[in-house]
C-alpha cells in the first residue's frame, strides 16, 4: 500500500521540489520536512500529559493505567523511529536527483499520517496496530536499503568524502 500511496502522490499532487542545487540547501529543505513529521510526536505529548494529569492514581510515580501506558508507549515508539527517519531522510536527500526531490515532503507526509494511524489502531486494539507499524517501518527500511544501495554501490569512491 505504501508505494502505491507514494506514487500516486508523486504523480497527481500538483507541487515540485524546489531547486536545491547544493548539498547544504538539500539538508535544510529536508529539516523542514522533517519538522512537520514532529506532529504527531507533539500530540502524544500533550495527549500523555492530559490522560497523566486525569488519571486517578493517587501516587503518580506508581504503576501506570492502561490509558496513560498507551500514551506513553505511543511517545516513545515514535520518538525512535523520527530519530531513524530523520537519519535516513538527511541521506536520501543527498542521493536523489533533483526531480525526485518531491519523495522528501511526501515521505515525511505518510511518517506523520502512519504514526496517527498507528496510533489510533493501538488505543482501539493492540492486535490492529500492525498496519499502522507497518506504514511507518516499511518506506524506513526502503529507505535505509536505498541508501546502502546508494553508498556501497553507486558511489563507493564518495564514501567517506
Amino acid at each position: 500500500l505504501c508505494p502505491c500511496l507514494i506514487y500516486g502522490a508523486y504523480a497527481f499532487l500538483p507541487f515540485d521540489a524546489p531547486l536545491l542545487p547544493t548539498l547544504s540547501a538539500r539538508l535544510v529543505y529536508t529539516l523542514r520536512c522533517a519538522a512537520f513529521a514532529t506532529f504527531p510526536i507533539v500530540l502524544g505529548m500533550i495527549v500523555s500529559g492530559i490522560s497523566r494529569l486525569c488519571s486517578s492514581a493517587l501516587e503518580p510515580f506508581g504503576e501506570l493505567q492502561q490509558e496513560v501506558e498507551i500514551h506513553r508507549t505511543y511517545v516513545s515508539q515514535s520518538v525512535h523511529l523520527f530519530i531513524l527517519y530523520f537519519f535516513n531522510m538527511a541521506v536520501l536527500a543527498t542521493y536523489l536527483p533533483q526531480e525526485a526531490l518531491k519523495l522528501i515532503p511526501l515521505l515525511t507526509g505518510l511518517f506523520a499520517i502512519s504514526r496517527l494511524i498507528y496510533w489510533l489502531s493501538y488505543a482501539l486494539g493492540r492486535s490492529f496496530r500492525v498496519f499502522g507499524f507497518s506504514m511507518t517501518f516499511l518506506p524506513l527500511l526502503a529507505m535505509l536499503l536505498w541508501n546502502l544501495y546508494s553508498m556501497f554501490i553507486l558511489e563507493p569512491d564518495n564514501l567517506l568524502a
